[in-house]
């Protein structure tokens, strides 16, 4: 079982959300400078680097404010992977306090960009080349990389290893972040996920079923139009979170479709994604201690 399966048997339960609301996103780097920045942003140190894992060499972004140690946070990216939007998020998390990596989850195909600029979901031939790039992804190679990627985040002077690390991801990236937090239960503290594709499914390897595993406060922001085709997913998070003891805000964001966080998606909403961003600040000051 994959991740593919997991994100096929949300897109069924989305109203074929792979051809219609999801096929509106695409990747647009123009709109990534509209991100707000902080009041009091600090200023950062970036760079693209390369992380070695079982399968390869993944390449990634890695931002941190340029002097001192802070919490890290790895990003999990979306279908469209690593790009420009996904640099300035991490970018604006990183003046916020925080030592960021950003990874392109499809390294052992190619390197990035993995998808062309204003990327068209609707298009056959965009459409197969993403959903190929998706189908190579497992639980598996998810616990593979994660256990490259967060010792990379540990073994960086910017990072501060007495506090707790904190995961995020973006649609098909949310499932991801369920396994790290639960495959390193004693590191991750915080994990959010933002139109989490696949959370809950009826299978076995479903996502919600590794939260007994976890130790980490979650945010879960869930597009308007998900939660329409299943609406029983936030009902049964809330549940498995409340039997581990564990604190989760998931909460439904009102006017949303899947896809509208990143700054390039055509579904961009602008104040629902500062009012997840900003609930996402007060978990990690909150939980990465």
């Amino acid at each position: 079982m994959c991740e593919h399966d997991d994100f096929d048997a949300f897109a069924q339960r989305s109203g074929k959300l792979t051809r219609r609301q999801f096929g509106v996103m695409a990747l647009g780097a123009g709109l990534a400078a509209a991100l707000p920045r902080s009041a009091n942003a600090a200023q950062t140190t970036e760079a693209d680097v390369e992380i070695k894992t079982p399968d390869g060499t993944a390449d990634a972004y890695f931002v941190h404010p340029a002097k001192g140690h802070y919490p890290g946070v790895l990003i999990w990216p979306d279908i469209f992977g690593l790009r420009p939007a996904f640099k300035d998020m991490a970018t604006r998390l990183a003046e916020s306090g925080y030592s960021v990596l950003v990874i392109n989850p499809f390294y052992r195909t190619k390197k990035a960009p993995t998808a062309p600029d204003h990327a068209d979901f609707n298009d056959p031939a965009t459409r197969q080349s993403l959903m190929t790039l998706m189908g190579s992804l497992s639980p598996d190679t998810a616990l593979t990389d994660a256990r490259a990627f967060i010792p990379f985040l540990d073994a960086q002077p910017a990072v501060d290893k007495k506090r707790k690390i904190g995961v995020t991801g973006y649609c098909m990236g949310g499932p991801f972040v369920m396994r790290t937090a639960a495959a390193f239960p004693g590191r991750i503290g915080a994990g959010a996920t933002f139109h989490g594709g696949g959370l809950v499914t009826d299978k076995p390897d479903s996502p919600h079923l590794l939260i007994p595993q976890m130790k980490a406060h979650f945010l879960i922001a869930i597009a308007e139009n998900d939660d329409a085709k299943q609406p029983e997913a936030k009902d049964v998070l809330r549940d498995s979170f409340s039997k581990a003891n564990l604190p989760a805000e998931i909460e439904v964001y009102a006017g949303t479709q899947h896809g509208w966080c990143p700054t390039d998606s055509h579904v961009y909403n602008h104040d629902q994604a500062e009012k997840a961003w900003s609930r996402m600040l007060v978990l990690f000051d909150s939980s990465l201690v």
